[in-house]
């Protein structure tokens, strides 16, 4: 039996504006390298340029929000067998051990 696909049932505010912030960058990209933009003299293309470039790597942000706010399928706290609180205490202790034994054995004494 087929999933039933919702199409994008979280975060659709995300989904705009990392659609939006896409669109006005590479608007804003291709009209600082193509058109030519001097007004009184001064160049404003190189301007256009990097803010072109500072509106697509934004949009990276909220298309990872997007992302992460998609995600179905995550294991619930029962099957983790505690909280997830828990997990990520018990994980840092294992680290930290780990990194703590590391150090004892490549120090000189």
């Amino acid at each position: 039996m087929a999933p039933n696909y919702e199409g994008v049932p979280h975060c659709k505010v995300a989904l705009v504006f990392a659609v939006l912030l896409d669109l006005l960058g590479v608007l804003s990209l291709l009209m600082g390298v193509f058109a030519p933009l001097k007004i009184q003299g001064k160049d404003f293309g190189d301007f256009l340029v990097y803010t072109g470039a500072l509106l697509v790597i934004m949009s990276m942000a909220c298309w990872v929000m997007w992302y992460s706010g998609n995600i179905e399928g995550l294991p619930s706290k029962k099957t983790l067998g505690g909280t997830v609180g828990e997990a990520v205490d018990r994980l840092a202790r294992n680290l930290s051990r780990r990194i703590r034994m590391a150090r004892t054995h490549s120090s000189p004494t």
